[in-house]
């Protein structure tokens, strides 16, 4: 069946795993083609041949590391090699490492955070608008997080950086008026990817202590939220979403089961 999104050409950052995977098997099923980048390209092949299985009509892969400008640089001039118009950009690369306070936080993991989470989607919606703004009705869909807009204990680096990509969209916004081109951010409360294995640098059990007595959100519900997103009719701008699972009513409220 015939979809709003059908043959629409959807590109995703850091599809490799979590939301991006996820996004990539959801938009499948719209039956987009897909632009799939991310570092681990063993693991896009993965998720493209499962995107095709879903109904997409193309699934592109190719290596991408948005904290590398020439990376993000040589990624687009491969995706116009294939398309010469983006619909939908979805800025998911990012992530955290570490949960120290500021006075014991090492500078590698700032540098990781601001780099993936800032400039990588600066440096990638600047490659691709050249495939947009030509394209009214597009839209550029950045994942954010609650942490953009409530900070706490040790997230200092990780909550400075998605407030910084809450207001880029804001920004963008406004630069894109008139374009037609939209702009929103979807930001997640908990949900359960490899985020935390990536915050605690591989310590699975301290990740899995994480959702621990909760039912927290999945990849496959930020997914849906995306495509549900993008299929809205081109005079609608969904600007900004918050999802939390039911279990956490806020940051530091959340609901636990005994064990």
């Amino acid at each position: 069946m015939a979809t709003s999104l059908a043959d629409k050409w959807i590109l995703i950052t850091g599809a490799s795993s979590g939301f991006g995977a996820a996004a990539a098997r959801a938009f499948a099923a719209q039956r987009s083609k897909l632009l799939l980048g991310a570092r681990r390209v063993d693991r896009l092949d993965a998720v493209a041949a499962d995107a095709r299985k879903n109904g997409s009509p193309a699934a592109h892969v190719h290596a991408l590391d948005v904290a590398q400008t020439k990376s993000v640089e040589n990624f687009v001039a491969w995706a116009r090699s294939l398309t010469d118009r983006l619909d939908v950009l979805v800025n998911n690369a990012g992530g955290a490492k570490g949960l120290e306070p500021v006075a014991q936080a090492k500078d590698e993991d700032w540098e990781f955070m601001m780099q993936t989470n800032v400039l990588g989607v600066l440096r990638m919606t600047r490659a691709c608008l050249p495939l947009m703004t030509g394209n009214p009705g597009g839209y550029i869909l950045n994942i954010g997080s609650i942490a953009g807009h409530v900070a706490y204990e040790g997230g200092a680096a990780y909550c400075g950086a998605k407030a910084a990509e809450l207001k880029i969209t804001e920004a963008l916004r406004l630069e894109l008026s008139g374009t037609g081109v939209r702009v929103g951010t979807i930001d997640p409360g908990l949900a359960e990817t490899e985020f935390s294995i990536v915050r605690f640098k591989g310590d699975s059990e301290r990740a899995r202590k994480v959702y621990e007595g909760i039912h927290p959100l999945t990849a496959e519900d930020i997914a849906e939220a995306l495509v549900w997103a993008a299929s809205r009719p081109s005079h609608v701008c969904i600007d900004e979403m918050i999802i939390k699972c039911t279990d956490q009513a806020a940051i530091h409220k959340v609901h636990r089961r005994p064990s």
